[in-house]
């Protein structure tokens, strides 16, 4: 299936996202597998230069025209890939404590510039279903990987990284706030 991203200029993009039924439907693990292949190949410099596409770290369904509450992860890392098919996450904890991108974010369905520090949680649990492992897990994350999964996250809410940037003090660092 090749995946057309749907940038932020869409209508669609601002709707909340809906639960998925469980168990997962084939169309819906397809759909699923499909993302997390584009993730992947990506994430090639070779592939990106042949046919045009920007490499991505994670993607929510939203981002493919898709309004259901799922979004997949995929990157390396020292230790191994980090790698999630999410279904219906859920946020359940989150610290006090502050964090941002130094360089800020991107996002696959996001062409403009839009410099500052989108401010988010730096540890969070999330609950949610893995089509990977298919059984329910909850993510202990903190730093880069909970910036990662926040942002996808908001895409299920009609959110985008930009919202998260004051554009009074677009560089203002929080108290309490690391850059990572």
């Amino acid at each position: 299936m090749k995946l057309k991203i749907v940038k932020d200029s869409n209508p669609i993009m601002r709707k909340k996202s809906l639960p998925v039924t469980l168990p997962l439907s084939e169309e819906d693990r397809k759909i699923l597998n499909d993302m997390m292949d584009y993730l992947k190949k990506s994430q090639d410099e070779e592939y990106c230069q042949k046919h045009n596409v920007r490499p991505g770290i994670g993607m929510a369904a939203i981002q493919i025209g898709i309004l259901k509450r799922m979004f997949v992860v995929y990157y390396e890392r020292e230790d191994g890939p980090v790698q999630y098919q999410l279904v219906n996450p859920k946020i359940i904890e989150y610290s006090i404590r502050k964090c941002a991108l130094k360089d800020g974010e991107g996002c696959l369905s996001v062409d403009g510039e839009h410099p500052g520090y989108a401010h988010r949680y730096y540890k969070i649990r999330m609950e949610a279903y893995d089509a990977l492992t298919d059984e329910e897990i909850i993510i202990t994350a903190r730093g880069f990987d909970a910036i990662v999964l926040q942002h996808e996250y908001d895409h299920l809410d009609g959110k985008f990284f930009y919202d998260r940037i004051d554009t009074n003090k677009p560089n203002q660092v929080l108290m309490n706030e690391e850059l990572i």
